[in-house]
């Protein structure tokens, strides 16, 4: 059973999200700030952050910032009342998952969290496999990636986007197709969403961000035999 933490400082919020939560048949805990999810995070095991943005103390974008430079990897669905871009895109680009604008339908964050979890949740019956592409070498396994030899800190996400593209090697793949493949809906996501993950992975690519390359007017493609 997946266990989440819910951080929001609206108890009326965290009781409509545990409720629908443990319906859905996962086990939760809760916290009211960023500071008290990150002693959490600390001292136990969660499979999935669900954090709010505005928070007193410490709030949700802080956080994350600060979970992610901890290395801690968990998944994080961010919630966002204003759904203003820049909550998303600064969310997105911290590290986070996804995002879910308030007020939410039960349903849909449900469905994003299962989504998540569907591609991050260690599956006991992969295989290990390892891909070399030049300088980048990608363990499913072990959700390992070395640049040069190097190992980089990857998101859960920007490691599932990875693997998706390098697995289609040469094909150009829309935003659409991304969307559903690797965030496992067509429907509630956005372009925005994989521009703004390939903008982060080209990042911590280093000398293999060339390998992603962009396909002007559908998406994108892996092709590490371009820059030869």
């Amino acid at each position: 059973m997946a266990k989440i933490l819910i951080v929001d400082d609206e108890p009326l919020i965290r009781e409509l999200i545990r409720e629908h939560v443990q319906f859905a048949g996962f086990s939760c805990e809760e916290a009211t700030d960023g500071s008290a999810a990150l002693a959490m995070l600390s001292t136990g095991s969660f499979d999935l952050v669900l954090l709010d943005v505005m928070m007193p103390f410490m709030d949700g974008l802080t956080c994350l910032r600060e979970m992610r430079n901890r290395k801690i990897t968990t998944p994080v669905i961010i919630l966002t009342a204003r759904g203003e871009e820049y909550d998303k895109l600064a969310g997105l680009e911290g590290g986070a998952d996804d995002y879910v604008v308030k007020p939410f339908s039960p349903r849909e964050l449900v469905a994003r969290i299962k989504a998540v979890l569907n591609r991050t949740m260690p599956r006991p019956e992969q295989d290990a496999e390892r891909m070399s592409f030049g300088d980048l070498m990608i363990d499913t396994a072990s959700h390992t990636v070395l640049v040069e030899g190097n190992e980089v800190s990857l998101t859960p996400k920007e490691f599932d986007l990875l693997v998706f593209l390098a697995t289609n090697k040469g094909i150009a793949l829309s935003r659409e197709k991304i969307l559903q493949k690797v965030w496992n809906y067509d429907y509630f996501g956005e372009d925005r969403t994989v521009d703004t993950h390939v903008k982060m992975l080209r990042s911590h690519l280093g000398s293999c961000r060339d390998y992603i390359v962009t396909v002007w007017g559908v998406g994108y493609k892996f092709d590490p035999d371009k820059r030869k």
